[in-house]
């Protein structure tokens, strides 16, 4: 057998040359650029949202004049810190959010599609939990560590909730893949069906952004809160990480309740740009109108009236459905 017919008969041609995990892994590394890209241009928009209700008629540059001051100022240590769970902390905050958004269909599919994408997300969520409880134990003082104890309260609180919503979504897509979640809703978006499902959702999306409302870790009652210690490019990782985890859970309500990238016209990843930014200004302009609500009151109100709110539109949902 001659050399050329051995170079292709082992797919060693010159039109393919490269490997095919070469070109997967540069097609991976993309689209987790592109994701980044994303999660980072919407986490300044809602900076940018913040300053603006913060300062009525300006402020729209003060985000970037944060980050220069922090990026500048000199980090503060607390005595017999641990180092390395604070900035496991930090940096995990950060890589929950964009581990949660990468499931999220940015227009007609997302970076890492999952059959099981539903479960990721919320999976993702919870380790926020173990990133907050990290900051707030590691720097050895008591604000952040009384902040890390109320979001842990804040998230057994919430979670229930939270998960019952997207079981009700699941079950009326009758699928965990956010793909075929957004193909459910081409004659009606749940949003409109599922109503009580769509509310609870938001309530836990700002509680577990730890934002509006629900800031009850970060607090100024407690001098910031989990993040007090923090200064210097540790907090502006912090902040960095908080703002992409509301951008996600914004970003997550648009294949889950409100149809995806569907709509006239335009492509689809605009129309996911557009709702997800719609709903990142409605959960920016909730931290701004409502005030704190306490742990006590919430997690009452959540076992009171939003976890058997939810059970009932999941029951309802699932007559319809089955």
């Amino acid at each position: 057998m001659s050399p050329g017919r051995i170079w292709r008969r082992r797919g060693w041609s010159s039109r393919a040359s490269t490997p095919t995990w070469t070109s997967y892994g540069a097609r991976g590394m993309g689209e987790a650029l592109v994701l980044l890209g994303a999660v980072g241009t919407l986490a300044l928009c809602a900076a940018v949202f913040d300053a603006v209700l913060a300062v009525p008629g300006g402020g729209a540059g003060e985000p970037l004049r944060r980050v220069a001051r922090l990026l500048l100022q000199q980090r503060r240590r607390t005595r017999l810190a641990d180092t390395l769970l604070v900035r496991t902390g930090v940096c995990g905050l950060l890589a929950v959010a964009v581990l949660a958004g990468a499931v999220l269909p940015l227009g007609e599919r997302p970076v890492a599609e999952m059959a099981v994408g539903v479960v990721w997300f919320n999976a993702m969520e919870v380790g926020a939990w173990g990133a907050l409880w990290l900051v707030g134990w590691g720097v050895n003082s008591v604000y952040p560590l009384v902040g890390g104890y109320r979001f842990v309260a804040q998230g057994l609180a919430y979670e229930l909730p939270h998960m019952f919503a997207l079981i009700t979504v699941a079950l009326g897509a009758g699928s965990l893949r956010f793909a075929d979640v957004v193909a459910a809703q081409r004659g009606l978006w749940f949003a409109v069906w599922m109503p009580v499902a769509f509310a609870v959702y938001l309530v836990s999306a700002v509680a577990m952004a730890f934002w509006g409302p629900m800031d009850g870790p970060v607090s100024d009652d407690i001098c910031g809160g989990v993040p007090a210690e923090l200064s210097g490019p540790d907090r502006l990782v912090f902040q960095a990480g908080r703002y992409a985890l509301l951008v996600v859970v914004a970003a997550a309500a648009v294949p889950l309740f409100l149809g995806g990238g569907a709509g006239p016209l335009l492509p689809p990843w605009l129309w996911t740009a557009l709702k997800t930014v719609a709903v990142l200004a409605l959960l920016v302009w909730s931290g701004r109108v409502l005030p704190t609500v306490r742990m006590d009151l919430f997690t009452r109100l959540s076992w009171l009236v939003l976890i058997p709110a939810t059970l009932l539109q999941l029951l309802v949902v699932s007559v319809v459905v089955l």
